[in-house]
């Protein structure tokens, strides 16, 4: 009978006999005439090689056994001798075949008790081992530390089979290397869940999954639990919520934003790979226990949005820490449906989508609440000079910060309606820069609030008594959100054509204003300087265009225009108004007057005189605030005059 491979039990089986008993016509080789004159009293020769097992078995349970020697209890197997920790598994694992063996043909045999017996010994000695190596190697296996490992490498590659592969020079001699090099840790790493996953196979296939998975909850879930904790996230009542201040849930907000990201990305992805990795035989199993561990720590992170959206006290201003929220979650999706995607962990994903309706909901009922503060606002007080007004700024930054998250709220304002087209000017309905293809129903939500607040301008627009400054009123307001559309995500949303189409109205309103604001100067002057004028015509003309000049001088040199660009083109347009002609008939009519006496209480001003005053204008009183007030960044308050 060969005899290479007689170690395995496979070999122990009664069907693996040898040729010459396979062809005896009796139907067991343990029964037929013995060719090698074996007794009916004396034992089988596969019998014999499994008593032979048992034997060898006890020899290495006994030794580890932690009741009956000092030296098993204080020490551990697997760093003590790997190469004994491999005998050791292989002999447990002969052993249950052995007790398989024994069961089948006696299962009251005393060498089955005694087989037993042994295994529990066994099992007893692998517990502690699995036992210690969770918990000694908590920081080698910290979900973070798996992670970075998983990322680089795939763990499942390195041992992928069910025995226990790795030769110990093999592992010597990786360590070694790897003292040497960055890699240690993660390469001791992968030996520390290699070990892991051997004893869990082994105690798995010898009937005491549930003393392992016992030892292995209780650890792995305490890590979750605590680093949960650790990143500041806690289980959070109704009413907690509904009482806390602002200032303090907003901080708590801000630690479950970091504490989502880490949590996904590290701490149940580490506990995934390392849960699917020792538990690779068994996917039930590993379902089982990852839910068991993660389940917990899962739904507190998960409820949290939910809670807050549920219970804390609805304003603008609040909308964007929703936003933070709900765009995390979003952007975590993929990450949450692949960490829990077990059928028992339904309940987690379930929870991620509940907290992702109520913070829709809320985000819907804040942004209806700022777009009627808007539409409510009534204020009556002017702008000095003109200049922008606070609701414009305060208005703007926030729907600039509002753009900032225009992809989410692309999908929570989907089911809402759109503005009504009878809501909205003709031309807002082309905003797309395409011909074709209608505007997005996002684009229309911003159009639409911009939309209020231009009617509400031209509404304070008529609280100035001097037309041409309710015209440059309008003009600086437009221009500020023209350029604050064309510096943020607006520009995008409105597009080149609103963009354009704002820029002509500037244009009418700034030439509104100077028709209203310079015409007298201009009129003062003659259509044709050249024309035969007496010396008293002269002196008149020059007296009505000083008195002119002078008096839209001090009356637009308290207006302020904010925007360099608009405030240049002002001026130049302006000056070619003004320049030219009045240059033609200083320079025609000058010699005339300069004869007579006093000559300079008539022609007070050259043209350089008046292209120096010209220049000076819409700066406005050196004590405004206009100028500065327009240049601050955004802010995620709401004005208090939309509140």
């Amino acid at each position: 009978m060969p005899r290479k491979g007689m170690k395995t039990l496979n070999w122990f089986s009664p069907k693996h006999s040898s040729a010459s008993d396979m062809n005896s016509p009796s139907t067991s080789p343990f029964s037929s005439p013995s060719r090698f004159a074996f007794s009916p009293s004396r034992p089988s020769f596969s019998e014999a090689v499994i008593d032979r097992t048992i034997e060898m078995a006890e020899q290495m349970i006994t030794k580890w056994d932690p009741d009956t020697t000092t030296f098993a209890k204080v020490t551990s197997l697997f760093y003590e001798n790997r190469k004994e920790a491999k005998d050791f598994i292989k002999y447990v694992n002969n052993l249950h075949k052995a007790m398989h063996f024994h069961a089948s043909e006696n299962s009251r045999s005393d060498k089955l008790v005694r087989a037993q017996s042994l295994m529990q010994i066994a099992m007893k000695r692998l517990q502690k081992e699995f036992y210690q190596i969770l918990s000694i190697n908590r920081a080698l296996l910290d979900p973070e530390s798996i992670s970075t490992v998983s990322s680089r490498t795939s763990i499942s590659t390195r041992s992928s089979t069910s025995e226990f592969n790795i030769e110990d020079d093999d592992i010597d001699n990786r360590v070694a290397i790897a003292g040497e090099s960055i890699s240690e840790v993660e390469d001791i790493s992968n030996v520390v869940m290699a070990d892991l996953r051997l004893i869990a196979e082994c105690m798995i296939s010898s009937g005491y999954t549930k003393e392992c998975l016992q030892i292995y909850k209780v650890i792995r879930k305490s890590i979750i639990d605590e680093g949960i904790y650790r990143l500041g996230v806690e289980k959070l009542s109704s009413s907690q919520v509904h009482k806390m201040d602002w200032e303090v849930m907003d901080l708590k907000i801000n630690d479950w934003l970091n504490a989502v990201n880490v949590a996904m990305k590290t701490l149940f992805d580490g506990e995934r790979i390392l849960c699917d990795h020792v538990f690779a035989s068994s996917d039930a199993i590993r379902e089982s226990c990852f839910t068991e561990i993660s389940k917990d720590g899962a739904m507190i992170l998960f409820s949290f949005p939910e809670i807050v959206a549920k219970n804390s006290k609805k304003s603008p201003e609040k909308v964007f820490r929703m936003l933070d929220m709900y765009t995390s979650i979003v952007e975590h999706w993929t990450e949450i449906e692949t960490t829990f995607s077990f059928d028992s962990e339904s309940a987690i994903r379930s929870q991620a989508m509940t907290s992702l309706v109520k913070l829709g909901e809320s985000i819907r009922m804040a942004l209806a609440e700022f777009e009627t503060a808007l539409q409510k606002e009534s204020s009556k007080t002017t702008v000095a000079g003109g200049g922008i007004h606070p609701l414009t700024i305060d208005a703007m930054n926030y729907i600039i910060l509002l753009a900032d998250y225009s992809y989410v709220l692309s999908d929570i304002l989907g089911e809402s309606p759109p503005p009504a087209k009878s809501s909205l000017p003709e031309s807002y309905f082309g905003m797309a820069d395409s011909d074709e293809s209608p505007a997005p129903v996002i684009s229309l939500r911003f159009a639409w609030l911009i939309l209020i607040l231009l009617c509400k301008l031209d509404g304070k627009a008529k609280h100035y008594k001097d037309a041409s400054l309710a015209y440059l009123f309008l003009a600086n307001n437009l221009r500020y959100i023209v350029v604050k559309v064309r510096s943020s995500n607006l520009k995008y949303l409105l597009g080149e054509n609103w963009i354009s189409k704002q820029e002509g109205k500037i244009k009418k309103f700034a030439s509104n204003y100077e028709q209203l604001g310079w015409s007298h100067v201009i009129q003062s002057l003659p259509r044709e300087p050249n024309s035969s004028i007496s010396p008293q015509q002269v002196k008149e003309i020059f007296k009505r265009f000083n008195s002119s000049f002078e008096q839209a001088h001090r009356k637009q040199s308290l207006y302020v225009v904010p925007n360099s660009k608009l405030r240049d083109d002002l001026k130049v347009s302006i000056a070619r108004k003004i320049l030219p002609a009045y240059r033609e008939f200083y320079n025609i009519h000058r010699d005339t007057i300069a004869k007579e006496r006093h000559s300079s209480h008539v022609i007070k001003y050259s043209p350089e005189d008046l292209a120096h005053y010209l220049s000076d204008l819409f700066f406005g009183p050196i004590e405004s605030g206009s100028s500065s007030s327009v240049e601050s960044s955004p802010s995620r308050t709401i004005p208090s005059q939309l509140q």
